[in-house]
C-alpha cells in the first residue's frame, strides 16, 4: 500500500485491490475455509481444492480486467512507473531469489495434491518437511522459532477441535428434535426449482456474512444446507465452491468486513475506513458476478476434479 500511494495510484483502487486480492486466499489451497467445509459436509478436501482452482482464476481474471479497463479509461488511477525506477530484466530476476524457497514449498504441497501423490493430510506433512528443509538451508531454524511454530499450531488446532465438538453437539440435538427434517421438508416443499433454492441459500449466507464470522456461518448453516443439497441431487463439492466464494464476499462486505478492518489497522492515517469501504464495492460486484457464473455453469468448478480422476 505505501508503494501504491507513493506512486499516486488512486487511493480507493489501491485499498480495494489489496483487500479483494487478500480474500482470494480462501480460493487458493490450502484453504482453512475449504478444510472446515469438507469436514462439516463430509466431502473430500482434495476434491474441493481441485474444484476451487478455476473459479479462483476466474475471480483473479475479473479483477485484472476491471483494473486494466479502469486505468485505461482514467490513467490517473494507475500512473505508469517513473523511468528512473524501472528495473532491467536481470534486476527483476535477482529480486525473485528470495521467493525460490516459498515457491518450492507451495509447488511441493499443491503438486502432490493435484498430482494424486498425497492426500491433503499427507501433503500438509510434506509441506512441514519442505519448510523444515528450507529453514535449515537458510540457517533460520532456532529453538525459539520451532517452539513458536508448534505452539501456534496447537492453539489453532485446539480452537478448531473445540468448534467442531460444539457444532457436532449442537447439530446432534437439532437433528434429534427433528429440526433438520423439518427444514429439509420446508425447502424441498417450496414451489421452486433447485437452482432457485440454491440462490435463496446464497442470499442467506450473504446476509449472515455481513454480521458474522465465516466459522459461525459454517457451523450454523452447513449441517442444515448440505442434506438439502444432496436431497436435491446437487453436488456438495460444487456447493462448497459457492460457499467459499460467498465467504469471500463476507470478508470485504460492510459493515463487518474483517479484511477492511485488518487493512485499516495497517493503513496510513489519511486512508479512512470509508475509503476502504468505497474501494471494495466494485470488487464485491465482481465477486457476485463470478458467483453467478459458477452457479450457472457448474462445470467451471467440477471439470478439473473430473478430468484429474480420468
Amino acid at each position: 500500500m505505501p508503494q501504491l500511494l507513493r506512486l499516486k495510484y488512486n487511493k480507493q483502487l489501491a485499498v480495494g485491490t489489496i483487500a479483494a486480492g487478500g480474500a482470494l486466499g480462501t480460493m487458493i489451497p490450502p484453504s482453512i475455509v475449504l478444510i472446515m467445509y469438507g469436514v462439516t459436509a463430509g466431502v473430500s478436501t482434495g476434491e474441493l481444492f481441485k474444484a476451487t482452482l478455476l473459479p479462483g482464476l476466474l475471480l483473479a481474471t475479473l479483477y485484472m480486467i476491471y483494473i486494466y479497463v479502469l486505468c485505461k479509461l482514467n490513467p490517473d488511477h494507475g500512473p505508469a512507473l517513473p523511468e528512473s525506477e524501472v528495473l532491467s530484466f536481470s534486476e527483476k530476476i535477482k529480486t525473485l531469489k528470495n521467493l525460490i524457497g516459498p515457491g518450492l514449498i507451495a509447488l511441493w504441497v499443491l503438486g502432490s495434491i493435484y498430482g494424486g501423490i498425497c492426500s491433503v493430510t499427507e501433503a500438509a506433512a510434506m509441506g512441514c518437511i519442505a519448510t523444515f528443509v528450507v529453514l535449515v538451508k537458510r540457517r533460520m531454524l532456532t529453538s525459539d522459532s520451532l517452539k513458536s511454530a508448534l505452539l501456534e499450531t496447537l492453539q489453532t488446532c485446539g480452537k478448531l477441535f473445540w468448534l467442531s465438538l460444539g457444532a457436532t453437539a449442537l447439530i446432534g440435538i437439532f437433528n434429534i428434535m427433528g429440526g433438520s427434517r423439518y427444514l429439509s421438508g420446508l425447502m424441498q416443499g417450496l414451489p421452486y426449482s433447485p437452482m432457485v433454492i440454491v440462490i435463496i441459500m446464497m442470499v442467506i449466507l450473504a446476509i449472515l456474512g455481513m454480521f458474522m464470522d465465516w466459522i459461525g456461518i459454517l457451523i450454523l448453516t452447513m449441517p442444515i444446507f448440505i442434506p438439502i443439497i444432496k436431497s436435491l441431487g446437487l453436488d456438495p463439492v460444487w456447493f462448497g465452491v459457492l460457499f467459499c466464494m460467498n465467504m469471500q464476499i463476507s470478508f470485504i462486505s460492510p459493515p463487518f468486513g474483517p479484511a477492511c478492518f485488518y487493512l485499516k489497522s495497517v493503513a496510513p492515517k489519511d486512508v479512512s475506513l470509508m475509503d476502504i469501504f468505497r474501494g471494495v464495492i466494485p470488487f464485491i460486484i465482481l465477486q457476485v458476478i463470478a458467483l453467478a457464473i459458477v452457479m450457472m455453469f457448474p462445470d467451471i468448478a467440477l471439470w478439473l476434479p473430473s478430468a484429474l480422476k480420468q
